[in-house]
């Protein structure tokens, strides 16, 4: 295979009047979802435009996955960028990326000239198919080492990265986890994650490949768990890969015990950030016959790397192991340049990204040669990582967030997950403040200041106590569905 359409090609002939995508407003079957995307990539020929970005600015929808792969068709690779997006922000990717054409529908092209960009514009309401479409697009060449895709983190610094991932790169990835997971035409996913988050290739690809259905659930629903899960269960969800706080809010609302969707949900996968035990247990209770899985890996690895199917039970203040490699993939833990019992994450394997988009200097930064093998490159993650008795891997938490505090070496996400095994506690979050070097709790409301202090003596020593905890009404969530810690940061000033 040399590009992600030919998935797209082989399902619609396969399952041509089958429905293939679903959002709020439109439903596509895979027939249409070819041939909408055939004349993208036309309009996309016709321009001229060859293994370039092209920048999708779209609501959220299925007007984004058919533009995927309408650029894909065309020898081209996207950018999904999200009109919700600061516009200091776009201005910033825009400089980077320097894209010629944008995918977009009239009422947002406003919206999209204030960041300055004076390119083209292909509205997507304005194309149509031709019979010659798949004859005309048939002719241009594809190569598995091109790029598909370039996804912007905003990395430590804020400053938007363009993580560049190939074809090949997503094949490897998608035949693991549908060949892991036994996806077939007869299952259907709940999409949580955004376009723009890497989370979402599962949903797109696995789908495109198999036949399975894509559902792309309203955002408004993730703040409402009882409708979310009523969503579910009529729409026949049977696999759902979100980010462990959508879990958690279903959970800390005890939604389960309102709806049941034990006669659809198949599969429950997490990635993004540490899902506690607590509130994975209170899921574990409700739906015991539940796949789950923690995934683990950053956006420069293809989503995941690593994979741990919860295979036994688990104390609500254990951590949750990020388990094993998955194919063609492997890690090491090193400390310095030798290898170590824990040390940073580093990866290598098909799963690599070739590097930032236009910034061969944090490439070289991140994209090093492997101590082990030098011909070999490797990407260091700058999380810490240990293998426990059982040979899975555990992840301790970000180097950034490895303190020194009266003298001792201390893991910020062992506080964390100490603390969320407590009861009353649904999410918290620990930072350190350098300069009145104190170690400082965020605790959403509802947990109990006391009760956390005399439950956390319990569970850590002394020089791990949290020095101040800070109540907030509600966890600040950044665009991803994670806890923003930035936005944590202003409260140490």
């Amino acid at each position: 295979m040399q590009s992600v359409t030919e998935w797209l090609d082989s399902t619609a002939a396969e399952y041509p009047d089958k429905p293939a995508l679903f959002d709020e407003y439109e439903t596509l079957t895979f027939a249409e979802y070819r041939r909408k995307a055939l004349a993208i990539a036309r309009e996309l020929f016709l321009r001229n435009c060859r293994e370039k970005p092209v920048v999708v600015f779209l609501e959220k929808g299925i007007r984004i996955p058919v533009s995927f792969l309408g650029i894909a068709y065309s020898g081209n690779f996207y950018t999904p960028i999200d009109p919700e997006m600061p516009p200091a922000r776009i201005r910033k990717i825009l400089e980077n990326l320097q894209p010629e054409l944008v995918i977009t529908e009239k009422s947002l092209k406003d919206n999209f000239a204030e960041t300055g960009f004076d390119g083209e514009y292909l509205f997507y309401e304005d194309i149509t198919e031709q019979e010659t479409d798949a004859e005309l697009i048939s002719a241009i060449s594809k190569d598995a080492e091109n790029l598909l895709y370039v996804l912007y983190t905003s990395g430590s610094t804020g400053v938007p990265k363009g993580v560049g991932i190939t074809h090949r790169s997503v094949f490897n990835y998608i035949n693991w986890v549908t060949d892991t997971f036994q996806i077939t035409e007869n299952d259907s996913f709940g999409n949580q994650a955004p376009f723009y988050f890497d989370n979402s290739i599962l949903d797109i690809y696995s789908s495109l490949k198999t036949g399975a259905a894509l559902h792309i659930i309203p955002k408004t629903l993730f703040s409402q768990p009882v409708p979310l899960l009523e969503y579910l269960k009529e729409k026949n969800i049977t696999t759902i890969f979100w980010v462990p706080s959508a879990l958690i809010v279903v959970a800390k609302l005890r939604a389960l015990k309102n709806v049941d969707v034990s006669d659809t949900l198949k599969r429950v996968l997490f990635c993004g950030e540490v899902m506690p035990n607590k509130q994975l247990n209170y899921w574990r209770q409700y739906l015991p016959h539940v796949q789950y899985a923690n995934l683990y890996g950053p956006t420069e690895i293809t989503d995941a790397c690593t994979c741990f199917i919860v295979d036994r039970p688990f104390d609500d203040s254990e951590p949750l192991p990020i388990g094993k490699a998955i194919s063609n993939v492997e890690i090491l833990l090193l400390n310095g340049d030798k290898e170590a019992e824990k040390g940073e994450i580093c990866v290598k394997g098909i799963c690599l990204s070739p590097g930032y988009y236009n910034n061969p200097e944090k490439t070289a930064e991140a994209f090093v040669p492997n101590p082990m093998n030098p011909t070999e490159t490797m990407y260091r993650t700058g999380d810490i990582g240990q293998y426990n008795t059982k040979g899975e891997l555990l992840y301790l938490g970000r180097k950034d967030f490895q303190i020194k505090h009266r003298g001792h070496r201390i893991e910020l996400g062992e506080i964390e997950t100490a603390v969320s095994s407590l009861e009353g506690v649904s999410v918290c979050c620990c930072l350190y403040d350098k300069i009145q070097q104190k170690i400082v709790l965020f605790l959403e409301k509802g947990a109990d200041e006391k009760q956390v202090e005399t439950g956390i003596k319990k569970l850590l020593p002394d020089y791990m106590m949290p020095n101040k905890i800070i109540i907030l009404e509600k966890m600040p969530i950044n665009s991803n569905g994670k806890t923003d810690r930035v936005k944590l940061k202003e409260y140490l000033t």
